[in-house]
Formats: C-alpha cells, sequence, structure tokens
C-alpha cells in the first residue's frame, strides 16, 4: 500500500517549486516517483511530425519528482504532513496523519 496515491493533495518539500500545493496526476511506484499537477514543469521542444500529426513548437509539461520531496497535505492543520498506516476494527487497513491521528481515507 502506498502513502501517496493518485488524486491526493500534496505540498512540495524541496527543490525550486518548494512550498507549492498539487494534486498528484500519475504515480511511477517502480520509480518511487510522481507527477504533479503544475509541478516540475519543463519545456520541450519538439519536432514536427505529419504523418504522426505533431505540430511543432514548445511544449510544456510536468515531470516526475521523487516521492520524498513531497508530503500529504493535511487540510485540518493546513501543513504538509507525514503518513503512517492503521488498521481498523473492521480489518481495513487505512492511512492516517501522524500528527492528529486523523483518518485520511474515507
Amino acid at each position: 500500500m502506498q502513502k501517496i496515491r493518485k488524486g491526493d493533495d500534496v505540498v512540495v518539500t524541496t527543490g525550486k517549486d518548494r512550498g507549492k500545493r498539487g494534486t498528484v496526476l500519475r504515480v511511477i511506484p517502480e520509480r518511487d516517483r510522481i507527477v504533479v499537477e503544475n509541478i516540475n514543469v519543463v519545456k520541450r521542444h519538439t519536432k514536427p511530425n505529419p504523418q504522426r500529426g505533431i505540430a511543432g513548437g514548445i511544449v510544456e509539461k510536468e515531470m516526475p519528482i521523487h516521492i520524498s520531496n513531497v508530503m500529504l497535505f493535511n487540510p485540518q492543520t493546513k501543513k504538509g504532513d507525514r503518513v503512517g498506516f492503521r488498521t481498523l476494527e473492521d480489518g481495513r487497513k487505512v492511512r492516517v496523519f501522524k500528527s492528529t491521528n486523523e483518518v485520511v481515507d474515507v
């Protein structure tokens, strides 16, 4: 079970986008990386390819960042928070915020 999943709201803790918030678009578990909306945006210069219907120009896209460089956003404290796991009485394994012991998953 992953601590950060697709659709989670995260805060960047290091790098050029430090302090910014965004939503996780994609998780790449085999490389421990995630793609976050409007974070780590780079410009890619592409050549036109008429056979594929690709127009040339400068394209901006999000690149993956390492999962250790983000924290899950806790709406209760309005900050990034560490995540742990707990098993409920009915046997379900859920994510919890370390600071407040509040369940992340509903």
